[in-house]
C-alpha cells in the first residue's frame, strides 16, 4: 500500500486516512496536534484489512458454522475465507475493493457492488466533525431471492496498562475452542464493565447482549477518552488478544453464528431492494 491508495479527510482536531481498495478500511485516525494514533497504529507493510484501523462487516459479522446456512430458497454454502480461521468469517465486503462516490474535506462516501456470496450493494458514509468520527454502514439486498443479512464494524483500538472500558451489558456468550457461542450467561465479574474497569488479562473473544449503544473508552495515560455511540446494534463483540497493544470493540447487529441460533437473533431477512443499516461514532475528547 502506498500514499496513492489512500484518501484523507480531517476536521479541526483529527485526520483520517481511508483505503477504499483494501476492503473500504480505515487506515489511521490521528490527532492533528501531535499525530497521536486514536486507532491501532498500522505496520509499515500492509497485507490486508486486518492490519488496518477498522473495516466493515457485511453481510454478516464474525463466524458461521456448518459450512453455510439456510435461506428460504435453500442452503447457501460458504467456504472459509481467512487463512487463520477454519470458518467463514466477517462476510465478504472486507475482502473486496470499494469505490469512492463522494469525497470532500471532511466526508467520504464509499460503495461496494458485490456478487459474493449473493448480490448486494453496501455503502459507508464516513465523516469527521469536531473530533467525532462517524460511520454509517448501509446494505441493500439485490439478489432475486431473499437472504439473511447482518452488519458490524471492526475497529482496532490502542491498549495500554491504563486502558479502561465502561459499557453496560446484560449477558455474554461463552464459547467453545472454535470461538463459537455455546451458552448465554450472566456477566462474570472480570467482564462486567458497567462502572468502568481495566480490560482483563486473559483472552476475550466474546459477544455481549443487552447493549444500550453507549460506551466510554478511557486512555488515561494518553490523556483522552472516546465516547462510543452505536445504532442498529444491540450486541457488541469484545476482542482482547493476549500480549497485544490493541483490543477491538465491535458494534454488531447480531451475535456470532446467529444464522444457527434459535430465532436467528438480530439478523434481517431482506428481499430484493430492502435495506438495513448500522451506525457508529467515536467522539474524541481530552481529559481534564
Amino acid at each position: 500500500m502506498n500514499a496513492n491508495d489512500l484518501i484523507s479527510i480531517e476536521d479541526a482536531l483529527t485526520r483520517l486516512s481511508v483505503a477504499p481498495a483494501i476492503g473500504g478500511s480505515l487506515v489511521a485516525w490521528t490527532r492533528l496536534s501531535d499525530g497521536l494514533n486514536l486507532l491501532r497504529p498500522c505496520p509499515p507493510e500492509i497485507e490486508g484489512p486486518r492490519q488496518l484501523g477498522c473495516y466493515p462487516l457485511v453481510p454478516w459479522s464474525n463466524r458461521i458454522a456448518n459450512g453455510g446456512f439456510d435461506c428460504p430458497q435453500g442452503w447457501l454454502a460458504l467456504s472459509p475465507n481467512a487463512s487463520n480461521d477454519p470458518l467463514p468469517i466477517h462476510g465478504s465486503a472486507w475482502q473486496q475493493p470499494w469505490a469512492v462516490l463522494e469525497h470532500s474535506a471532511s466526508q467520504v462516501l464509499l460503495e461496494l457492488q458485490s456478487q459474493v456470496p449473493f448480490a448486494y450493494r453496501a455503502q459507508q458514509r464516513i465523516g469527521l466533525e469536531n473530533g467525532r468520527l462517524s460511520i454509517e454502514l448501509h446494505v441493500t439486498h439485490l439478489a432475486e431471492q431473499p437472504c439473511w443479512h447482518g452488519l458490524g464494524l471492526h475497529p482496532y483500538l490502542p491498549r495500554t496498562a491504563a486502558t479502561q472500558l465502561q459499557v453496560q451489558a446484560e449477558q455474554v456468550w461463552l464459547c467453545d475452542e472454535g470461538r463459537l457461542p455455546t451458552e448465554l450467561v450472566e456477566l462474570p465479574p472480570a467482564w462486567n464493565f458497567g462502572d468502568g474497569a481495566a480490560l482483563p488479562n486473559e483472552l476475550v473473544d466474546n459477544g455481549f447482549t443487552g447493549w444500550d449503544g453507549r460506551a466510554l473508552i478511557t486512555q488515561a495515560d494518553l490523556g483522552y477518552e472516546l465516547e462510543v455511540h452505536g445504532t442498529g446494534s444491540e450486541f457488541f463483540l469484545l476482542f482482547c488478544p493476549l500480549d497485544k497493544p490493541f483490543f477491538c470493540f465491535e458494534p454488531v447487529s447480531h451475535p456470532v453464528n446467529a444464522h444457527h441460533l434459535p430465532g436467528r437473533p438480530g439478523l434481517r431477512l431482506l428481499a430484493k431492494g430492502e435495506s438495513c443499516e448500522l451506525g457508529l461514532s467515536l467522539k474524541y475528547q481530552t481529559l481534564n
